[in-house]
């Protein structure tokens, strides 16, 4: 009897379920909504990705087509300069140094020059004599020294040979060879200035056009007209341009100062000139007189 009840059970419990299966199947089927549920889950993250993709892609590329910023400072663009623009700053560079090493010693030797002069001016003012002067300057050294030594070598040699006018005219000629030995000597220096003065900013505008056209050339290979990209290269070869200017305009500067200062100085190189000449006057005129008062005093006696 209990099993014949557990059997009657175990049907009816399996039937019952099979009820529920059916009615669920034809719950979901009838309901569009259960259905499109799974399917809209399923589907999402596929649209999601397709939505997403196109513009991770897009990033992507315009990182990569995002032109790399340079510095463009003078150096950085010196170093990244083609092969001849950098010979041209170089020497542009080399040139201003050399400006500078002449100004620097120019200045030096033109002070100096200049204060031993004046002081060896003042010191035979009130001189008498060639012999005079030459005790009262010592060993200066001075240009003035060399117009006393020229004049009395001078009136040495043409002693009783020749008339005052002669000597007066053959040391005036060694004065006028001493004073262009002394202004050749004191130019050196100032045609270099003037030549990098002159020359400098055609050299630079050799190295500008010759950057702009590797730039251009630049442009054409790259086949972009994006300022980022063709900017440094004209930014190289105008550098080279600022610096040429650089070196010109401060020799230019420089040469005129030193010419001025210059003819100051060949002024007190005529000054010491004229007062070698007139020492030599004074000595010649107390050898006529002398001779002049000895042959009195043998006529008297």
């Amino acid at each position: 009897m209990f099993k014949t009840v557990l059997k009657i059970a175990v049907v009816l419990t399996f039937v019952s379920m099979g009820t529920i299966a059916i009615a669920q199947q034809t719950t979901a089927g009838s309901d569009p909504k259960v259905s499109a549920a799974p399917v809209a889950s399923t589907v999402q993250p596929a649209a999601v990705a397709t939505t997403w993709a196109p513009a991770d892609n897009a990033a992507t590329d315009a990182k990569a087509s995002k032109p790399v910023l340079r510095e463009l400072s003078p150096w950085s663009m010196f170093l990244s300069a083609d092969i001849i623009v950098k010979a041209v700053m170089i020497g542009l560079a080399f040139a201003s140094l050399v400006t500078w090493t002449v100004f620097i010693a120019k200045m030096v030797e033109l002070t100096v020059v200049q204060s031993r002069l004046r002081g060896a001016l003042s010191k035979i003012a009130d001189s008498r004599s060639l012999a005079e002067a030459q005790f009262a300057l010592g060993s200066s050294g001075t240009i003035l020294s060399r117009f006393l030594a020229a004049a009395m070598r001078e009136a040495r040699l043409s002693a009783g040979i020749s008339s005052d006018a002669g000597v007066k005219e053959r040391a005036a000629s060694s004065f006028a060879e001493i004073v262009r030995a002394e202004s050749r000597r004191i130019r050196l220096g100032m045609g270099v200035l003037a030549t990098i003065g002159a020359t400098s900013p055609f050299v630079g505008l050799f190295g500008t056009v010759w950057g702009i056209m590797n730039s251009f050339i630049g442009i054409s290979k790259s086949q972009t007209t994006n300022l980022a990209v063709v900017a440094p290269g004209i930014a190289e070869a105008l550098l080279a341009t600022a610096i040429g200017l650089v070196a010109a305009i401060p020799a230019v500067i420089i040469y005129n100062h030193f010419a001025r200062v210059t003819k100051a100085y060949l002024e007190l190189v005529g000054r010491s000139s004229g007062a070698a000449g007139r020492l030599l006057s004074r000595d010649l005129d107390r050898t006529h007189v002398s001779s002049v008062g000895r042959v009195g005093s043998h006529a008297a006696e």
